[in-house]
């Protein structure tokens, strides 16, 4: 049989007795593959009770765990079988089972129960989901343990600021909570050039996050603090032969779209557009502004299924109808990867802003603050520029984690 070979952050989250262990770990750390190993071993070591294992969403339990426990499992030449959707089990035979369960809707775990649990990605979700979630988990893990063992979960995540991991693990911690920092570097099987190729895309507020492990202020200031109006200045304004690439929210009666020129990798916002009524409003407008170039848009994507001024006819399609080339995905990038874009762009010098131009863009750029629930405030009335503006830099300059090849590795 192989045995397993985890880092030594792994090894102690693992191995640890604590009750409540955390691992917190930058990128490429593997903190997932120590939850799928952790999960193994403690159902190994205990054949008569079960277990649980947690993620934000069931895309994540099929796209990542339920791959990693059936690769591990065969690696060790176990026997299971694994029953996913409706059900959400895995039956390791002679040891009994897995439950999978997603976060997205704690009202739902119910109606089981696990002596040991693993939760996955734990602070990715709001402060208050995530606080439900965990009292929700607590409650299943009651099974008794025939050693007379202590009930354990264990938490494996990315910091994402200050928020609940921080709060029970860090900052206040009850008996029981163990804490464990594992930062990129401790993962020997990464490739070479990992660990700087996200120093490379990541701006320096978060690569203490994202490469260390640790717990920084990821919403200090404003939203966009990598910009800087004088580092960020640009003097260019549209020319006849250039392609307007624009970036456009929709709002009932007050839409707003941001202009870009695109020279060489850099993008220059040169225009906007605010309180405009409607889409053929906006339309309008952009024909009278720019009426013969040619015109991408870069829409908010709910666009495709919003019907605000005809019930059979889309907003998207309006504007494809216009002429307008679209550039939109199914659905829209998280708002937190939208900033990261821009924040990135703004801090690697590809994003630039004529704030003569774009006073009220510029203005939003550097004034918009996150609320109290740690996502841009909405109140201010200054986030629809920054919305229509982020649309194409996400969707052109998005910020891709380096893919690491993060499987369970095993010895022979």
């Amino acid at each position: 049989m192989a045995t397993i070979c985890p880092t030594s952050p792994q090894f102690q989250y693992i191995t640890t007795k604590a009750k409540y262990p955390a691992l917190v770990a930058g990128f490429g750390a593997g903190k997932t593959e120590a939850a799928v190993k952790r999960s193994i071993l403690g159902k190994l070591a205990n054949p008569k009770t079960d277990r649980g294992f947690y993620a934000p969403t069931y895309d994540l339990l099929r796209m990542i765990a339920f791959p990693r426990f059936e690769a591990a499992l065969e690696e060790l030449g176990i026997s299971y079988r694994l029953f996913k959707t409706p059900l959400n089990y895995l039956e390791i035979y002679g040891y009994g089972r897995i439950y999978f369960r997603s976060m997205d809707s704690p009202e739902r775990i119910i109606g089981y129960e696990h002596a040991d649990a693993d939760v996955d990605e734990l602070d990715t979700m709001k402060p208050d989901d995530a606080a439900y979630a965990w009292r929700q988990i607590v409650a299943r893990n009651r099974q008794l343990k025939q050693d007379g063992e202590h009930n354990t979960i264990g938490v494996t995540t990315t910091p994402e600021g200050f928020k609940f991991v921080y709060s029970t693990w860090k900052k206040d911690p009850k008996k029981g909570y163990e804490i464990i920092q594992a930062p990129t570097a401790s993962n020997p099987h990464l490739p070479a050039d990992y660990l700087q190729s996200l120093r490379d895309i990541y701006p320096e507020n978060l690569l203490a996050a994202y490469t260390m492990g640790q717990f920084v202020n990821l919403q200090s200031g404003t939203v966009f603090n990598s910009y800087d109006r004088i580092k960020c200045r640009s003097l260019l304004v549209a020319g006849p032969n250039d392609i307007i690439n624009i970036g456009m929210d929709f709002n009932v009666t007050n839409m707003s779209a941001v202009s870009y020129i695109v020279k060489g990798e850099n993008w220059h916002a040169v225009s906007e557009f605010e309180g405009v009524y409607d889409t053929p409003a906006m339309i309008d407008a952009i024909k009278v502004r720019y009426p013969n170039q040619t015109i991408r848009v870069y829409p908010d994507a709910s666009g495709r299924s919003r019907k605000t001024v005809d019930a059979s006819i889309s907003d998207i399609s309006l504007l494809e109808s216009a002429g307008f080339a679209v550039y939109a995905n199914r659905a829209n990038p998280f708002v937190k990867d939208r900033i990261m874009a821009a924040n990135t762009a703004f801090d690697k010098g590809r994003l630039f802003v004529n704030d003569a131009d774009c006073p009220n863009y510029a203005r939003c750029l550097e004034q918009l603050a996150y609320d109290d629930n740690g996502v841009p405030d909405k109140k201010s009335n200054l986030d629809h520029l920054p919305d229509a503006g982020t649309y194409p830099i996400a969707f052109e300059l998005p910020v891709v984690k380096p893919v690491a090849d993060l499987r369970v590795r095993f010895a022979r």
